[in-house]
């Protein structure tokens, strides 16, 4: 495979669009096993993200349908606090007491070394639209430009790569099962990553952050963090939940503050967000999946 296939990392901020509530997630407060994250088992008991991490004083979490990627975001099932991010191979990247580490999203990794950073903030877009019955919408386009849709894949068409064209050819019966939901997902984090994941979004102002928002900048090497939750004050000063993964791929981790809080103040003044594990994201890579 060609060099532009993978190696991209990401960092992501999670967006606000609804497609219908075919499932609740649990409510603020509410622990139990969401039926919206099917990658849980059936027994799972699970804090939630909301539980885990209450506003800062002052501050309100942003009104967010449950129906929409906010709410389904904000419902996310956390490890427990002691929790520490280990890579796909089971070595340990952050203890539990690292600096930078506010806590660990409990989602598992598809693939080897794959599940990186723009990869996680793909799952995370893929797995909400699953849990929606949205499944026709869920589409990611590889390095190259080519769109890559679950529903040709449902139909049994695979990509076919020679150097950076792709042809889709019929090479399976249709199927829709979970199994090969994450065969889909293996080789969408293959062929995608920072660059591509430019192609699948807009561009947001910064005073229009939302959770599902992600910064990205595109590269290879490049990186992405997504906005997990967005709080307010009664003077519209805003203060962002921050979520990534990176290479090697390793679990989904919320970030912490240099001043060691988990949310980051919004400053449009000031030269961007700056996160612990990458050089300051500018204002201007903020950015919105397409609808």
């Amino acid at each position: 495979m060609t060099v532009w296939i993978r190696g991209l990392m990401v960092l992501v901020v999670l967006g606000t669009s609804a497609v219908g509530s075919a499932q609740t997630p649990v409510s603020d407060g509410q622990s139990g096993k969401a039926v919206d994250y099917p990658w849980l088992p059936d027994s799972a008991r699970v804090e939630t993200l909301a539980e885990r991490f209450p506003p800062s004083d002052g501050h309100e979490r942003v009104p967010a349908d449950q129906a929409s990627f906010a709410g389904w975001l904000r419902h996310l099932p956390m490890k427990h606090g002691r929790s520490p991010v280990r890579s796909y191979d089971d070595d340990v990247i952050l203890g539990p007491n690292a600096p930078q580490l506010a806590g660990v999203v409990d989602l598992d990794l598809i693939g080897d070394d794959l599940q990186q950073c723009a990869d996680a903030i793909i799952r995370l877009r893929a797995e909400y639209l699953w849990s929606k019955g949205a499944r026709n919408r869920i589409a990611f386009q590889f390095t190259s430009g080519d769109l890559c849709r679950w529903a040709d894949w449902v139909s049994g068409l695979r990509p076919q790569v020679n150097g950076n064209r792709v042809r889709w050819v019929k090479r399976a019966s249709p199927d829709s099962s979970r199994h090969t939901f994450r065969k889909y997902l293996e080789t969408v984090f293959y062929y995608a990553g920072t660059i591509s994941l430019s192609y699948d979004s807009v561009q947001v102002p910064a005073d229009e952050i939302a959770p599902g928002d992600f910064f990205l900048e595109s590269g290879s090497p490049g990186h992405a963090v997504i906005v997990l939750d967005v709080a307010t004050d009664p003077e519209g000063r805003q203060q962002v939940l921050v979520g990534q993964s990176f290479m090697p791929a390793q679990d989904f981790h919320v970030l912490k503050t240099k001043t060691g809080g988990a949310w980051f103040n919004v400053d449009p003044a000031s030269p961007g967000l700056d996160v612990p594990s990458w050089k300051t994201f500018p204002w201007s890579s903020l950015r919105r999946f397409r609808e």
